[in-house]
């Protein structure tokens, strides 16, 4: 069986350069391959393995119907994650994760419901009425929400997951998931602890190509699961067409084979 990466990809990725060795988690032990110059190096053959199993994983979740929130605020990731998870459609969250955004998410939900009226009103004849300064107050507003909420607000409920580029970072996303029992994948580095996480993928998470790569990766197994999701959908609504034209096909022989006798 085919895998999603190989070692190959990943080595010109850069995702195997780790952290410097004074620096490092010992708990990433088993994923360090050795060190050269004062730098880990990840073992790359188990990123590969690793990428399959989130991969396997993440292509199910989205298959069944489910979200997964991705999160990266660090400067080289915020861009990419933008960009590549968007056009899957999942939420993400690239500016500062608002605390309580998992363990207090009615809250999150409330402000997106204001984020929306404030569009929604601004977008409407009566904002014509407004005062300049009140519609910039409230403009500036929207914009502040739509900074920190926009890619999330189509969320209605929890996710069902959260996918994180530096665990050490975003430990506050972290905690929160492991309270609310969320499934976490996550790129974790020589620096980090990847028992911390239930979907550790060993891997650089510092520079741009490697974020891109395992990004990607991630965003393709995504698709893979949407696209599934989207043609099963498809034959169930064919098979139910067809069964139905079955139906109406026998009721039309039934009719007619009702008149013939009568007509005898």
């Amino acid at each position: 069986m085919s895998t999603r990466t190989n070692y190959k990809d990943l080595l010109d990725a850069g995702v195997h350069f780790g952290h410097l060795t004074r620096k490092w988690d010992p708990r990433m032990a088993p994923y360090i391959f050795m060190e050269k110059n004062d730098i880990h190096i990840i073992d790359l053959h188990k990123t590969v393995a690793k990428v399959e199993d989130a991969s396997n994983a993440l292509k199910q979740m989205a298959k069944s119907g489910k979200k997964i929130m991705f999160v990266a605020t660090k400067k080289q990731a915020k861009d990419i994650v933008a960009e590549r998870v968007n056009k899957t459609g999942m939420p993400y969250v690239t500016e500062r994760w608002p605390g309580g955004m998992l363990t207090n998410f009615a809250t999150i939900r409330k402000a997106i419901r204001k984020m929306q009226s404030i569009e929604k009103l601004l977008a409407d004849d009566t904002a014509k009425h407004l005062q300049k300064k009140e519609r910039l107050m409230l403009d500036r507003q929207r914009q502040k929400l739509e900074t920190q909420l926009g890619s999330i607000r189509d969320l209605n409920r929890l996710p069902a997951a959260l996918f994180i580029v530096d665990i050490k970072k975003e430990h506050i996303a972290v905690k929160e998931a492991r309270k609310l029992n969320i499934p976490t994948f996550a790129m974790v580095d020589t620096n980090s602890d990847p028992n911390a996480v239930d979907f550790p993928i060993p891997a650089n998470d510092d520079a741009s190509s490697s974020i891109e790569k395992i990004i990607d990766l991630a965003s393709t197994a995504i698709e893979e699961g949407l696209n599934e999701r989207k043609l099963e959908k498809e034959k169930a609504q064919a098979d139910k067409a067809k069964a139905k034209q079955k139906k109406a096909e026998k009721a039309k022989e039934k009719a007619e084979s009702t008149e013939t006798k009568e007509e005898k």
